[in-house]
């Protein structure tokens, strides 16, 4: 049986604006049975790294809220501290650039919420019965809220292939002891033909476990905690992970943390996910590349993993947009997220999350005009 997936472009006139087409978006995908007076809502989003601007727009999230408002919900956006070194990785310079970014209340009318504290250590321990995961560690204002609503960025992804909403929610929701327990398998290893020794991973890395040695990088595996920020630094290509062991077992156990989300929400959860600027890259960098696609629109459903595929299926089935990083499967239909990263079988994530119960890969998408 397939799930309802429901999708608005971006064409717009003076009659009809984007923001009267995503409020009409989210009140089709049901928002008023996710929404109930008075309910605490985690609106939960990605506020983007400081000097990155692929980051959906505060304009967008301005309209949510007050869709959330008016279905009698009160409102916060929220998301957890990274486990990366970076300006999101403490409740402070993480409210300083999500307010930066442009999220700050003026802007949408509703407060920021970190949702794991001040050092990414106020949690909550939640039961999932999963192949690698028994319990995840989730920020605790997240499990506090009585819903949730995941606003996700679509693009590329350098370890999943691409992030959406699974994503947004499994790792996104995390705290920095559930991130670490993702993560403890993405064990990064040096190609010392490719190190010039610039020293940029080991300036950049939390935990002090790279060093050069002979100028070339060197990792102590007793401090590395698999965060990846090395892997995303080297400019080089110097430094990646045994892909084929431990990248299915990372994209599973982030469908574990999204099920562990999503399963103690059951009919309190909506998924939306904005198809625009879409980079090749995480929004963690400190920067994007071009778009690797045109935008195409906005999705919503209350099904996870339906959304998702047909957000992967709706970038594949568009031309590669010219002058930007894709040389290969450019053609309409083509993987796209193949070509960026060819080591990462990104449907695995998708046919765990089934697996699980999450949601159905087979979806009808419905236009919403």
């Amino acid at each position: 049986m397939s799930s309802t997936v429901f999708f608005i472009d971006f064409r717009a006139d003076v009659q009809s604006s984007m923001m009267a087409k995503l409020t009409r978006l989210v009140r089709q995908a049901g928002m008023e049975s996710v929404v109930r007076p008075r309910d605490l809502v985690a609106v939960k989003l990605h506020f983007g790294e400081m000097g990155n601007a692929a980051f959906i727009r505060p304009i967008y999230l301005r309209t949510l809220v007050m869709a959330i408002k008016q279905a009698g919900g009160v409102p916060f956006l929220t998301d957890a501290n990274t486990l990366y070194a970076g300006t999101r990785s403490d409740a402070p310079h993480h409210l300083t650039t999500a307010i930066q970014n442009g999220f700050a209340y003026a802007v949408v009318e509703a407060p920021l919420v970190i949702a794991d504290g001040l050092r990414g250590n106020s949690e909550a321990a939640v039961p999932v019965a999963g192949r690698h995961f028994q319990q995840a560690w989730i920020g605790r204002e997240i499990m506090a809220a009585d819903a949730l609503i995941s606003v996700a960025h679509f693009k590329g992804h350098e370890l999943s292939g691409f992030g959406g909403t699974l994503k947004n929610v499994g790792m996104g929701s995390a705290s920095r002891k559930g991130k670490l327990a993702m993560h403890s398998t993405v064990a990064p290893q040096v190609k010392a033909e490719n190190c010039i020794g610039c020293g940029e991973c080991v300036e950049h890395c939390s935990q002090h476990a790279l060093s050069l040695t002979d100028d070339k990088a060197a990792i102590d595996p007793q401090r590395c905690i698999g965060c990846g920020e090395c892997i995303l630094m080297c400019a080089n290509k110097a430094i990646e992970i045994a892909w084929d062991q431990e990248i299915p077992r990372f994209l599973e156990g982030m469908m574990e943390y999204a099920a562990a989300v999503i399963q103690a929400k059951a009919g309190k959860t909506l998924f939306v996910n904005f198809i625009t600027d879409v980079s090749p890259a995480c929004d963690c960098y400190a920067a994007n590349d071009a778009p690797i696609v045109k935008n195409i629109g906005i999705l919503a459903s209350i099904d996870p993993v339906a959304i998702d595929q047909a957000s992967a299926d709706l970038v594949n089935a568009e031309p590669a947009l010219a002058n930007g990083v894709l040389t290969k499967n450019t053609a309409p239909g083509e993987d796209k997220f193949k070509a960026l990263y060819p080591e990462v079988d990104w449907a695995l994530q998708l046919a765990y999350a089934e697996k699980l119960g999450l949601g159905t890969r087979q979806y009808e998408l419905r236009k919403v005009g």
